[in-house]
């Protein structure tokens, strides 16, 4: 993820790296031309910081670092703004959960925390993707299933396309590019229009869309991803 946002906000802030793998230090500064620091004794004072470290290893980076930083952005799931402002001094803190798409400026961003930096995150995350301020942590971790997430729940939808392309004789080339393609356009659609409305429109009586939409009902598709979200939820709360 940290790989991701920083490609996704390379061309529109100057960025450093710190870390305590310095063979990833090495191969950090030479992808993005950065300045890079070794994670003992970073001095993070009037700094904005992003950070983004696995949930677990949240208390050990803080014991390896000083001072106090302007702004501290966590992308860390399920890692309270109170966990935060106990183990990491700064004037603010913001909880933000995007995703992977970040790489390409295509991230589905929520964001929350200290009211005071609601313009400044939204206009960082901007150079990501979509953001979306919201008014409690809790909203952050219903939204992990979806904007954390969702790219690997819809990994699961396309990939299953793909095989149902090649079960019924298609070349695995075609199939994926097809799938790829429908992905692509679809987008804007949903962009634009209720998915209901999108599903009638293209539904006609006795139609393939109609026999394809029975037989995921068969199978509780839609259920199956609504528990999905519920799942994730839990979760975030442990």
């Amino acid at each position: 993820m940290a790989m991701a946002i920083a490609h996704g906000l390379k061309n529109t802030y100057t960025l450093e790296f710190v870390a305590r793998d310095l063979s990833k230090l090495n191969a950090i500064k030479e992808e993005f031309s950065a300045n890079v620091y070794e994670l003992k004794d970073f001095d993070i004072s009037n700094k904005n910081i992003l950070l983004a470290v696995k949930p677990y290893a949240m208390k050990a980076v803080a014991e390896q670092i000083t001072g106090k930083a302007l702004s501290i952005y966590s992308v860390l799931a399920g890692t309270t703004l109170d966990d935060l402002k106990t183990y990491l001094p700064a004037e603010n803190h913001v909880r933000i959960m995007p995703n992977v798409a970040a790489k390409f400026g295509a991230s589905t961003s929520v964001i929350t925390g200290d009211v005071a930096k609601k313009e400044e995150a939204i206009a960082i995350f901007s150079a990501i993707g979509d953001t979306f301020w919201v008014d409690s942590e809790k909203e952050v971790d219903i939204a992990t299933a979806i904007a954390g997430s969702g790219p690997a729940l819809l990994t699961l939808v396309a990939e299953a396309m793909m095989d149902g392309l090649v079960k019924e004789g298609m070349k695995r080339p075609d199939a994926v590019g097809i799938t790829n393609s429908l992905f692509k356009g679809f987008a804007p659609l949903i962009a634009s229009n209720h998915p209901a409305i999108i599903k009638d429109s293209v539904m006609s009586p006795g139609g393939t869309t109609a026999a394809a939409y029975a037989a995921l009902e068969e199978g509780a598709v839609r259920s199956s991803f609504i528990k999905a979200v519920g799942a994730a939820f839990k979760i975030t709360q442990k």
